[in-house]
């Protein structure tokens, strides 16, 4: 692989004992780019390191970093897989580090190691008033599809009965993550969540919440509770990871994670809904939800996102 000059050298493994370096990277990169797009005064704080822990287990050997003459990081990316779905993020350069073609190194590395675990979708997401970046990107080969839209609703709705989870019976929990990887597959062919299923279960970020017709799975949401940022504390529920039959399906998926919020007492419900399925969108909209942020959608010439053969499958791009 190329390497960048002023004795920068890498790709290297992630490991947990990286995160505080991570923090350091992404925190000053994030918060200098927005500064550089007019958001000045916002200071990006550092992630959970349970979260991070997360994402590097989630890439596994995709978890990437290089490293400057003095053996600090100068930029990582993290490249995860869900069965033939490939993407990268959080990525970030060191600021006095950018400008050295280092973060182009880093996305092609993020490419190649995808294509030779036969990745049929490969893309990432990033800011689209971020005109830089989705500039860098497309002389990648990237090229901007839909939105991803982050839309948020208040807790309070007071919905019910809990709904099934998949860690209500430990016993059943090989059989539950079968039955979402067979309903995924079925929806999108190739998509396959369960390694953040399990992941999610094993870190005990949050749960995943199962939705049925009589004994029939028809939908699955992934979601986390978990603070994102180090040192917060838990606020919100992030629907993260979502498969429904229908948009019959979807709603009532919407509502049982809505209910899985009230029972973690916490006060609002994101969630990261793909543009490209517009009648839930718009189900969202009429339901309460609010538009709160926006990120563009970009995918690699050539593996873009695979079709939906059926329903509703939505998949972030972020950790």
């Amino acid at each position: 692989m190329w390497r960048p000059e002023r004795g920068l050298r890498g790709p290297e493994r992630v490991t947990l004992r990286d995160v505080d370096a991570l923090n350091g990277v992404f925190s000053e990169a994030f918060t200098d780019r927005y500064s550089r797009d007019g958001l000045v005064g916002v200071r990006v704080p550092h992630l959970n390191p349970l979260v991070w822990r997360y994402a590097i287990e989630d890439a596994g050997d995709g978890a990437m970093l290089w490293r400057d003459g003095e053996g600090e990081i100068a930029g990582f990316n993290m490249v995860h897989r869900s069965g033939t779905e490939g993407w990268m993020g959080p990525l970030a350069v060191r600021p006095d580090r950018q400008g050295e073609r280092l973060g182009s190194a880093m996305v092609q590395g993020g490419i190649e190691w995808l294509k030779s675990q036969g990745a049929g979708t490969i893309g990432l997401e990033t800011m689209p008033r971020t005109v830089d970046n989705i500039g860098f990107y497309s002389r990648l080969g990237l090229v901007p599809g839909h939105l991803t839209v982050t839309l948020v609703r208040d807790a309070g709705r007071r919905i019910g009965t809990l709904p099934e989870r998949l860690n209500d019976d430990a016993a059943a929990v090989d059989a539950r993550l079968e039955e979402c990887r067979a309903l995924a597959d079925r929806l999108q062919p190739g998509v396959d969540f369960t390694r953040e299923l399990v992941l999610t279960r094993e870190l005990a970020l949050g749960d995943t919440t199962l939705v049925r017709r009589g004994k029939r799975l028809v939908a699955f949401a992934l979601w986390h509770s978990a603070p994102l940022a180090a040192g917060r504390p838990r606020d919100e529920v992030r629907l993260l990871k979502l498969a429904a039959l229908d948009l019959e399906a979807f709603a009532a998926l919407v509502d049982a994670v809505q209910a899985a919020a009230e029972g973690e007492r916490l006060r609002r419900l994101s969630v990261r809904c793909q543009s490209a399925f517009g009648e839930a969108y718009a189900q969202l909209i009429r339901d309460g939800f609010r538009v709160h942020w926006t990120d563009l959608r970009m995918t690699l010439g050539g593996y873009p996102e695979a079709p939906v053969a059926q329903g509703i499958v939505m998949s972030n791009w972020e950790i």
